[in-house]
């Protein structure tokens, strides 16, 4: 996978693994005549990933177990794709991943009468606009008078790009996550937006600012260090040393370029590169912690060790399995 798929599927793997800002984002772009009929309980994260390896530099996805307002059990698979452009064949992949989801359910329910029903979902927040049917049918080729005989289902789509910024989400600290989401892959606009970026930061608690900050510093191209420093500035002053040291290994490390040249020509001294290493290590340190909490609550003392002795790289591959891992020993194993 490459580097810059990283923090696409990170950061919205840890949008979707948060229950309250997948409900409200479910509630308010799910299809009425689906969301009308969910109970009020947050919808319950079922881990693993059934994105086939080579995609999911390209698909993050998520699957939900929720109860409808008459006791039944549903589940709601969302599918996020961030290609630059949309596939024609995202129907055939739902199908394939849905499929691996009930199977999956079925070994855990092997005594089952009537399978529950599973309803796709697809959020897209790729630059070219999406102009793909959102039925599976259109992809089979077969004489017309067969279609009510073949298998057929409908996905409900929400093009990030297709909708106005301030109608992203009624919620200010989701719809910071979108904003962040649908301009990372916008690179003409993002300087356009820095102003409202700002606006809807104030909104969010300090530890999502932190998140939504560190995927624009690994994704927008368009921004440099004064960028950078300019939102925490206004957003949170208080935080601006210590979040811009903090971000100095992704200088260092070349996932922004504009970044990374400015860091060649001011040279800086090997002491204050050595500050900056342990100002990131900490820094993800703590990240690496409160989210391990929020997937697996208190956690054990053996943690904490581990975390506080680790290298940056560990702490990265950590983070990555985080909301795929079904306990912390899966987070932790040395197994790839």
């Amino acid at each position: 996978m490459s580097k810059i798929a990283h923090p696409h599927d990170r950061f919205l793997k840890i949008l979707l693994s948060d229950p309250e800002k997948a409900a409200h984002l479910l509630r308010e772009r799910l299809p009425v005549e689906i969301s009308e009929w969910l109970s009020d309980k947050l919808p319950e994260l079922v881990g693993g990933s059934f994105v086939d390896q080579e995609l999911q530099e390209y698909l993050t996805d998520r699957l939900f177990r929720v109860k409808t307002v008459h006791g039944q059990e549903a589940f709601l698979y969302v599918l996020i794709d961030h290609k630059s452009y949309p596939d024609r064949f995202v129907a055939w992949q739902l199908l394939r991943y849905m499929v691996r989801a009930l199977e999956q359910w079925e070994r855990e329910n092997p005594k089952w009468e009537r399978l529950p029903a599973i309803v796709p979902f697809v959020v897209y927040h790729g630059a070219d606009q999406w102009r793909i049917s959102d039925n599976f049918l259109v992809l089979v080729d077969a004489p017309t008078g067969w279609r009510p005989y073949l298998l057929d289902f409908k996905f409900s789509l929400f093009d990030l790009g297709h909708v106005e910024d301030q109608q992203l989400s009624k919620q200010p600290y989701l719809r910071a996550w979108l904003l962040a989401a649908k301009y990372a892959t916008r690179d003409g606009k993002q300087l356009e937006i820095k102003d409202f970026l700002v606006e809807v930061l104030t909104e969010v608690p300090a530890d999502d600012f932190m998140l939504i900050m560190r995927y624009v510093v690994e994704t927008y191209r368009r921004y440099d260090e004064k960028d950078i420093r300019e939102i925490v500035r206004r957003v949170r002053p208080e935080e601006e040393e210590k979040m811009m040291s903090q971000f100095a290994q992704s200088v260092i490390e070349n996932t922004n370029p504009k970044w990374a040249q400015m860091v060649l020509q001011e040279g800086r001294q090997e002491g204050r590169q050595e500050g900056e290493k342990k100002g990131e290590k900490k820094g993800e340190a703590k990240i690496l912690t409160r989210l391990l909490q929020r997937r697996f609550g208190e956690l054990p003392m053996w943690v904490s060790e581990k975390v506080s002795e680790a290298d940056l790289a560990s702490m990265e591959a950590w983070s990555l399995r985080i909301f795929d891992a079904q306990s912390l020993d899966d987070v932790f194993s040395d197994k790839e």
